[in-house]
């Protein structure tokens, strides 16, 4: 799947709504396929479908491998059904926990699933913030700064997404070198990813527009990723996380503000987001839903 990154990117990139109407943004797969807490084992099972020189149809599991996207092209919704009918042949379904991930704008897959008795089992809203409707102007704390992303020490940086993601609760990032690479949260993957991230980012990583925040005793605290696709006036915002004991304190709303001001000059027209109220807070809105469907 590595050798076709560039070919799945200007899918993507080509058939990309505001809305998902024809399935997800182009970061959102090459995000997960260059990340370590990706499972990479089953990658040759996501398929492709051309007609002639043109891609027209992906499908793909991401994390957990069970869950499976569909990107449809435009014009070519009869495949809908063929695509359902790979999915279900070929892509991973341990103890019966597969499940298709689409989005309420995928019409047809929508009604190819519910037509083979699938049901919804989970909903999800995607939030967005609109750049020409809404302004980000939340000033960056006394007592904070931002870090240049091209100059950001990736130890920090790794140490700040995994207090950020929580993961202390699994573990101290201290003892990294002395733990187990094989344990499902361990800071050997977070360090390295983030490591190869800073010094080999993946081929369409925009991390010159990350934005970084440190304290006074410059520890990083805060940290917002940025995939900027001018093709698409997206300003794909991934990750966000603030480490718990600075939460709370503006910190990431200051973050995309700092995303704002530096990508609407540049032809940015929005920014994804998360769904949960902090989002809302500061002017993200409805977007659409992530729909799971199953057979359990």
């Amino acid at each position: 799947m590595y050798s076709d990154l560039n070919l799945v990117w200007d899918f993507l990139v080509e058939i990309h709504d505001r809305y998902l109407a024809n399935g997800v943004a182009a970061p959102f797969f090459e995000y997960a396929i260059t990340s370590t807490w990706m499972e990479k084992t089953y990658q040759h099972l996501n398929r492709l479908w051309f007609d002639g020189d043109k891609v027209v149809a992906f499908v793909f599991n991401e994390a957990p491998v069970t869950d499976i996207y569909f990107c449809l092209r435009p014009g070519y919704e009869e495949l809908a059904e063929e695509l359902v009918d790979y999915a279900e042949e070929a892509m991973p379904n341990f103890d019966n926990r597969r499940q298709f991930v689409v989005f309420e704008t995928q019409k047809a897959l929508t009604k190819a699933l519910t037509d083979r008795a699938y049901r919804i089992v989970y909903e999800s809203q995607e939030l967005i913030i609109d750049f020409e409707e809404t302004e980000l102007n939340y000033e960056l704390p006394e007592g904070f700064h931002f870090v240049d992303p091209l100059r950001a020490d990736p130890a920090k940086l790794a140490l700040c997404c995994w207090k950020g993601f929580n993961h202390e609760d699994k573990g101290p990032f201290e003892n990294w070198l002395d733990r187990d690479p094989g344990t499902e949260w361990n800071p050997v993957k977070q360090y390295n990813g983030v490591l190869s991230e800073t010094i080999a980012p993946p081929p369409h990583s925009t991390h010159e527009y990350n934005v970084i925040i440190a304290n006074e005793k410059e520890e990083y605290v805060c940290y917002a990723g940025m995939w900027w696709v001018p093709e698409n006036n997206l300003a794909y915002m991934e990750p966000l996380c603030t480490i718990p004991e600075y939460r709370g304190r503006g910190l990431a709303a200051a973050a995309l503000s700092r995303h704002y001001h530096r990508l609407k000059p540049l032809g940015a027209k929005y920014m994804t987001g998360g769904n949960n109220d902090f989002y809302k807070k500061i002017g993200y809105h409805e977007g659409t839903n992530w729909v799971i469907y199953s057979r359990r």
